[in-house]
Parts: structure tokens; sequence; C-alpha cells
């Protein structure tokens, strides 16, 4: 698939993100590096990566960003590749302690110092808010991150984790004032619909019906996090995704994927692929071979109807 410049921006990114989770912990060192080279060798060039991502493991806070600056240093890749960063989480417990205005701008102006050291880097491509602090004016946040463009330390804006209702109102109070608004949504969807009542994190958006046809009317992107559904449709995250709908689609899957010659995986990632506004689904893996495999359903155009029967099951 041919890059595509995502709207409102100068960024021209592959359509497949990469998610980076794991990077710097779980796949660290020659490994992630060579993870790394072969997206880019396969014509990756959009990677996803977060001011708390390794939090969770010891001593592992910053280890993504930091793994990520190793890789473009050694590969000499700066200018090839569009980095998305996020910070503005809210409290993570003892191992990641947040202040309860997590969304200050002295907050966040931190974060992204902590960012662009990790990353050793001077202007973060894409800055997103990892969460919403619905205590926060939209007007405030706009302001705040505005200044932060005027300092070139960040370029353009994205929402993670933001119901439609507050980013419409963010980019409403932006062309109001001739700011910068959020080009990009930050969100949750797959294929498969996920349980959330045994979700880790209440804080977390899925894409709902009445918020795809929002994504449609306004055209604003989404960048798809979980994308694979934990790899549900290779057969596993039953926990998560084990339900008579998700099941249903598994299987139209598993038959679209027989009459393409690709896999049930591979038609799931161009199901979103497929919506009729931009998508750029964030792939997070640990195997060279698994993203080689999502990678290539870049390749693969679903005709509407078909993503119509994937989704409800109407024969197109």
């Amino acid at each position: 698939m041919t890059p595509t410049s995502i709207p409102g921006t100068d960024l021209t990114v592959h359509p497949i993100c990469l998610g980076l989770g794991d990077f710097g912990t779980r796949v660290a060192g020659e490994a992630a590096l060579r993870l790394f080279e072969g997206f880019v060798a396969a014509g990756g060039n959009f990677v996803d990566t977060a001011h708390c991502y390794g939090f969770w493991v010891p001593d592992g806070l910053g280890a993504s960003e930091r793994q990520l600056g190793e890789c473009l240093r050694r590969l000499g890749g700066r200018e090839q590749v569009v980095i998305a960063t996020k910070g503005g989480h809210p409290d993570g417990g003892e191992d990641y302690p947040r202040p309860d205005q997590y969304l200050a701008p002295v907050v966040v102006s931190c974060d992204i110092d902590d960012s662009l050291d990790r990353l050793d880097i001077d202007t973060i491509d894409l800055y997103l808010l990892h969460r919403d602090d619905p205590r926060v004016p939209v007007g405030e946040v706009i302001e705040m991150l505005n200044s932060e463009v005027a300092r070139r330390r960040i370029r353009y804006l994205g929402a993670s984790n933001w119901s439609t209702a507050r980013i419409a109102a963010a980019n409403e109070y932006a062309a109001a004032h001739g700011r910068r608004g959020f080009c990009v949504s930050q969100v949750h969807w797959s294929l498969a619909e996920p349980k959330w009542e045994i979700g880790p994190d209440p804080t977390m958006r899925h894409v709902t019906v009445a918020d795809a046809a929002w994504h449609e009317a306004s055209g604003l992107p989404v960048m798809a996090y979980s994308s694979s559904a934990g790899g549900y449709f290779a057969g596993r995250a039953e926990e998560s995704y084990g339900t008579p709908t998700n099941a249903a689609r598994r299987e139209r899957a598993r038959e679209l994927a027989r009459d393409l010659g690709a896999t049930p995986a591979q038609v799931a990632l161009a199901y979103l692929l497929g919506q009729p506004f931009p998508v750029y689904p964030i792939v997070g893996t640990l195997s060279e071979a698994h993203l080689a495999e999502a990678m290539g359903a870049a390749e693969i155009r679903l005709q509407p109807a078909q993503v119509r029967w994937l989704r409800d099951g109407d024969r197109p």
C-alpha cells in the first residue's frame, strides 16, 4: 500500500503503525533492532510509544522511548520515521506516581522533556494526550499544546482514549481561535469487540457504532490500538474476546481469508483499513514473522460490502 498523508498534516505514513509498548522490556537490544529494521525494510515508517511505557516492569519506565532512540541512532533513520508518543497519563501506582492534575501544563511539559531526552530528538512529530481529564476545559488543553507547538517541541496533536464529544469540542475551539487541533484519535478498535468488564483499565475507550459514524462524518482518522484483538483471530485471547458475536466474526474472517489467500489476522486488519475514513492499525508484536504478516494486510483491499459482512454477517 502506498503511504498516505495524515489529513491536516504533512506527515506521510505507511498505514500499519508499529506499537512499541513492549519495546525495551520484552523485546530489547539486538532483538528490538532486528524487529525495527524489518519493519522499516517492509516499508513501515510510523511508530507509537508513550512516556509511561515499561513502568510495569522493574526499572522499566521510559524503556520503550529509550529503545526507539537507540534504534534510530544505530540505523540513522530519524528523518524516515514518523514518531508518535504520548504523555499526560493519570496515576499508575507506586511504579508510576502522577499528580492529580495530570494534564496541568507543567506536568505535560515535563513529560515532553523526558520523551525528547529519551528519544534523543528535538521535535516529536505527533504528540498525543494519553488520557482525558474532563475537569480541564478543552480550551486550556488546546492552548497548552499549542504553546508547545510554538516552542517547536511538538508538531501535530492527537488524543488517546478521548470521547468523540470532547475531541469535537476541542477542535471547534481550535478552529474558532486559530489554533492547531487534534488530527487523530487513538482508541481501542478491532473486528472483535472487547469484554470490557474484564478489561485492565476502565479509562480505555473502544470505538462504538456512534463513534465510527462521527469519524466518517468528520473525517478524523483513528489510530487503532489492540487492532489484532490480542491474537483472537489466530485462536487466542478467548478470555478477553470470547463472545458469540466475535466467534461469528472470526469465522467470517476465516472464510474470507481462504478466498483471498490471506490469514484471518490479515483480514481483521484489512477490515480496519477498509473503513470509509483513515484508520491506522497499531500492531504490537515481539515476533518478526507476525510483524511481516501484519504488514501484508496493507495489500488487501476489501470492498465496502465485505467490510459490512465481516461486521454484521449480511452477505455481500
